[in-house]
């Protein structure tokens, strides 16, 4: 039985998950500080594998760290929602694939 080490920041239910393995998970809480950076650190984990997989799962994935995020940082969802209803409204969204190559004057 190997070691193998991960220090990273995983999901609620993976500790029972490793021991259902019969292996032993060895853990601790991080404080409200130290999780910020961790999920952020996180996010960017995420995308990269949503970069080389991108599929349903793997956006899931990043949806499940913003929430996460919006947690840790005190922020309500449903406002950022509103807030992006709000942009999309006003600024537009991204499916027309526009480019903006310069402007001048």
């Amino acid at each position: 039985m190997g070691e193998k080490i991960y220090n990273k920041l995983v999901r609620d239910k993976i500790p029972q998950i490793v021991k259902l393995d019969n292996k032993v998970p060895f853990t601790y809480v991080a404080t409200e500080q130290e999780v910020k950076p961790l999920l952020l650190h996180k996010l960017i984990e995420e995308l990269k594998e949503f970069e080389n997989t991108p599929n349903e799962e793997e956006l899931a994935d990043m949806l499940e760290v913003i929430d996460g995020i919006a947690h840790a940082f005190n922020l309500n969802m449903d406002r950022v929602l509103t807030v992006k209803a709000d942009k999309l409204e006003k600024r537009g969204g991204f499916n027309k694939r526009i480019i903006l190559e310069k402007v001048i004057g």
